[in-house]
This record gives structure tokens, C-alpha cells and sequence, in this order.
């Protein structure tokens, strides 16, 4: 376990008690951002065009279909030649609401990248996909689904500008919201935040600037899943020598060479270890 022994001014002060929706919207802006920064990032679905697929809205399951590209299309009109019936929500104005959500998410994402604009329009988004996100993780829905808060907006909109674009800017590699194949389906899902070059940062929307044991458990366990099977996507294992965490409110972005936490000859076994491990647990 090192020790993050540094100390910065916290930069951007929480401007409401919604910590995790600030903090899931902003990881929605930050890989925004990077995908303009990178033109050649590499990009997969949003978590929260997966909240289609929650139970709690439907009647009948949702048919789905994986596309080329490996993302999940949610079917709300039937299609004849595969004779899948149209599903029956249960709520059909949460359905629809959804719908609208994800497309102007879409529209404003477009616009961006196109722009380089960031409005309030777009952070809005980044706040309503945060809102999807929570009904496809833990299954929550906001009994104000879809409204924003005007100081959720002012509030990243801060953040987004503490950004330096050099902290992030790749000579080779960006991968936004990367998910681990085979290790990430060994622990029910996981999907870390960005690989940058070689690289592999998570984002902290917190007020406190320190290395905690989770977050290092957590930045080691990607690491574990990266080395069982690589990334999900066209760059199947890119070298990780790095992991990080890129404290927002601090606009710190703090990194830790693997070499002085992993032993080599052990790593291996620890490796084994951990595939059995979450077999047990998940098995359970």
C-alpha cells in the first residue's frame, strides 16, 4: 500500500450534497472531452443506454440485439423478419422519457464533438445519463427522472474547466470506459474509466485528496483484470505499467508505477489466486 503524500488546494468545492450524480456525469463530460482531445479514442456504448433493459420497466423483458460493433440495441418496435413481439412496459412514460433522454444525450455529444462547445445543454446530458446509469446499476430511478439541478451544472462545468488537456493528451492510446473481456465477466461486470498510453486512471469526483486502501484495491484489481484478458475493443492488451486516479475537484492527476507494488515472481500465483477466488464468490 504507497503512500499519496502530496497536498493540494481543493479547487472545486461540492456545490450540493448529490455527490455520486455529480460524480457518474462527470465521468460522462470527462470522457467527452477526452474524445475531442483524442480524435482517436476508442469509444463503446453508454452504460446508461443499458437502462432500457431494466425489469423494473417492463411487463416482458425487452428483446435486445448486438450490432457489429458489439452494442447492445434495445428493440422497442417489432421486426418481422426475426418475429419479436413489441415489449409491454410497464411504464410507458418512463419508457418514452428515457428514449428522449438517451437521443438528446446523442444530439448534444455530436454537437460537442463537432464544436468544441461545451454548453449547459451538453453538461445536462452528462447529468441525465448519470440519472440513467443509477437504474442500470443499482436499479434506482429518480422520482424526478430527468430534471437537473442549476448547481449540478455549475458545478461541473468548474470541474471540466480545472482540466489540463496535457495531463491527458495521448502520444498513442485512449481508451474510454474500458471493460476486461473474460475478467470483467469473472466478477459479474467491471469497467474501469480511462486507459491513457499505457496508463490505467480511474476518475474521483471526491473533496479529499487521499490514496485510500479501496482505491487501491480497486486500481489493482483492474490491473488483475486486464492482465486475465485484456481490453474489450480493437486494442485487445495494450501495456499497463501505471494506474492512477485523477482527483477532479483537486484537478491532481496522480499515478503509480506498477514496478513498485507488484512482484513479479508472485504476481503470477496472486493472479491464479484471484480467478479462483471470484469463481467461489460469484459461483455463490
Amino acid at each position: 500500500m504507497p503512500r499519496m503524500a502530496v497536498e493540494k488546494e481543493l479547487l472545486a468545492p461540492p456545490l450540493s450534497n448529490r455527490y455520486a450524480l455529480v460524480g457518474v456525469a462527470f465521468d460522462y463530460l470527462m470522457r467527452f472531452y477526452l474524445e475531442r482531445l483524442n480524435p482517436g479514442a476508442i469509444t463503446k456504448q453508454w452504460v446508461a443506454e443499458l437502462a432500457l433493459l431494466s425489469l423494473s420497466l417492463w411487463e416482458e423483458p425487452p428483446a435486445v440485439l448486438v450490432d457489429g460493433s458489439g452494442r447492445v440495441r434495445v428493440l422497442l418496435e417489432p421486426i418481422e423478419d426475426l418475429d419479436i413481439p413489441k415489449p409491454k412496459p410497464k411504464d410507458a412514460e418512463t419508457v418514452e422519457k428515457i428514449c428522449w433522454m438517451i437521443e438528446q444525450a446523442k444530439a448534444d455529444h455530436a454537437r460537442y464533438l463537432d464544436s468544441g462547445q461545451i454548453t449547459d445543454s451538453l453538461i445536462e446530458s452528462a447529468l441525465r445519463l448519470a440519472q440513467l446509469d443509477f437504474i442500470f446499476r443499482p436499479g434506482y430511478i429518480d422520482e424526478k427522472l430527468g430534471y437537473v439541478h442549476r448547481e449540478d451544472v455549475d458545478d461541473l462545468r468548474r470541474l471540466i474547466s480545472l482540466v489540463e488537456p496535457q495531463l491527458f493528451k495521448t502520444s498513442r492510446l485512449c481508451i474510454l470506459n474500458p471493460t476486461f473481456g473474460e475478467g470483467s465477466r469473472l466478477v459479474g461486470g467491471a469497467d474501469a474509466d480511462l486507459v491513457i498510453d499505457d496508463a490505467l486512471i480511474d476518475i474521483k469526483t471526491t473533496k479529499y485528496l487521499k490514496l485510500t486502501r479501496d482505491h487501491f484495491h480497486q486500481l489493482i484489481g483492474y490491473f488483475v483484470l486486464h492482465t486475465i484478458d485484456g481490453v474489450d475493443g480493437p486494442t485487445r492488451k495494450p501495456k499497463v505499467s501505471k494506474v492512477g486516479i485523477y482527483f477532479s475537484r483537486h484537478a491532481y492527476l496522480y499515478t503509480l508505477d506498477l514496478s513498485d507494488v507488484i512482484h513479479p515472481e508472485t504476481f503470477p500465483a496472486f493472479v491464479d489466486w484471484f480467478i479462483t477466488r471470484a469463481k467461489q464468490e460469484y459461483a455463490a
